[in-house]
């Protein structure tokens, strides 16, 4: 067995109508005004009204910060740090996706009266340092994993994006109840959905820091996505399928936060920077094909995945990874997400330049089980493109 470390979020809460366990939480420290980050589409259809109620109960101030936008730009990220300071804000509740708990880690880093650092400062691996503020994560989809991963993705550029990957940023308490994600349309749910395989499938498969405790997260991340993300895109009111989903995208981030992920997201990012399109998405979109190009190096993983999820399966290595490879591509038909380029009005004269900006991914790719070049990169992107 290769040495490994693990870390993760010390409190994990989870159980449909487990929001209520936040008294509880927020009783046991003496705080004195909260901050709630989150995105107007919350607001809008007041999923938050739970966590103001418990907070009026327990007398706590509290502000709203709404302005989280998917692929939070660096201004707003900045923005919601100064407000955070100026408001002497002691503890950060996150809200909603990705985007907004990922601003939230930040926030509770740099809003920290003490803390020194600034946000150009701290990208990258292990460049943020403590202190921080508390931090309570609460997911509204079923698919980042952000509430148990030590990473922040932050949009730097037009089209670019930079991570700040640090053990500081893991929260003190992920609370997952379900009820905040029985509202989200079909389109959300698959993408989030499939964006929690591709988290399971790759830290099985990574390259750097695989091991035996990230890999029995991915196994039961993978199964109990594969058994329910179906069940919910049928019946978004089925509670017990989306709490699973909730804990299959826990397992998975917790994974992929130990055993990084690779080239699928290498080569979501551009198109999601470029085209503005769901991170989820984007990774549905190019996960067939890297996993095709990834199968001779780890044919043996996909195989062992294809039995975990069919134990019925049979057949040879090759055999069983072209089962699991089509096994994902039914996941894909079957989600309702578009997934060909030149249906989302993508010009084909752009996949050099994403072929080229996903080769600035190298904090991904050092982890993916085959390496790939640029003309690797722009031959997957031609291979979807129609």
């Amino acid at each position: 067995m290769n040495p490994f470390q693990f870390q993760t979020v010390p409190n994990i809460i989870s159980g449909l109508g487990s929001i209520q366990e936040l008294k509880n939480v927020l009783s046991q420290q003496n705080y004195q005004k909260a901050l709630i980050v989150t995105d107007a589409g919350m607001i809008q259809h007041q999923l938050h009204q739970p966590i103001l109620e418990i907070l009026t109960q327990i007398g706590l101030e509290y502000l709203i910060y709404s302005d989280i936008q998917a692929d939070p730009p660096e201004h707003i990220v900045l923005e919601a740090v100064d407000f955070a300071t100026q408001e002497q804000i002691d503890v950060i509740i996150g809200f909603g996706g990705g985007s907004s708990m990922d601003v939230a880690k930040i926030i509770a880093l740099l809003a920290h009266p003490k803390q020194q650092q600034k946000l150009s400062e701290i990208y990258g691996v292990n460049q943020a340092k403590a202190p921080r503020l508390p931090l309570i994560l609460i997911p509204t989809t079923a698919g980042t994993g952000s509430e148990v991963t030590p990473i922040s993705i932050v949009t730097t550029g037009a089209t670019t994006k930079m991570g700040v990957v640090a053990p500081i940023l893991y929260a003190d308490v992920a609370i997952l109840d379900a009820t905040f994600t029985k509202g989200l349309p079909p389109h959300i749910t698959a993408a989030t959905g499939i964006d929690a395989m591709v988290h399971a499938i790759e830290a099985y498969t990574s390259n750097v820091k695989k091991n035996f405790y990230a890999d029995m997260l991915a196994k039961n991340a993978l199964k109990l996505l594969n058994h329910n993300l179906a069940k919910v895109l049928k019946n978004g009111a089925d509670l017990e399928a989306r709490q699973n989903m909730l804990v299959g995208s826990m397992l998975a981030g917790q994974a992929f936060a130990n055993a990084p992920v690779a080239a699928v997201h290498a080569l979501a990012y551009p198109l999601g920077g470029h085209f503005h399109l769901s991170h989820g998405h984007t990774n549905a979109l190019v996960l067939v094909e890297v996993l095709k190009f990834n199968a001779p190096k780890a044919k043996q993983y996909y195989a062992e995945l294809m039995q975990l999820l069919d134990p019925r399966s049979t057949g040879c290595t090759d055999g069983l990874c072209d089962l699991f490879i089509d096994h994902m591509q039914n996941h894909l038909e079957q989600s309702g997400l578009t997934l060909k380029l030149k249906d989302l009005d993508i010009p084909e004269a752009k996949l050099p330049q994403l072929a080229k900006d996903a080769m600035l991914q190298t904090r991904l790719l050092q982890n993916n089980p085959r390496e790939m070049t640029e003309q690797d990169a722009l031959q997957i992107y031609q291979a979807i493109y129609e």
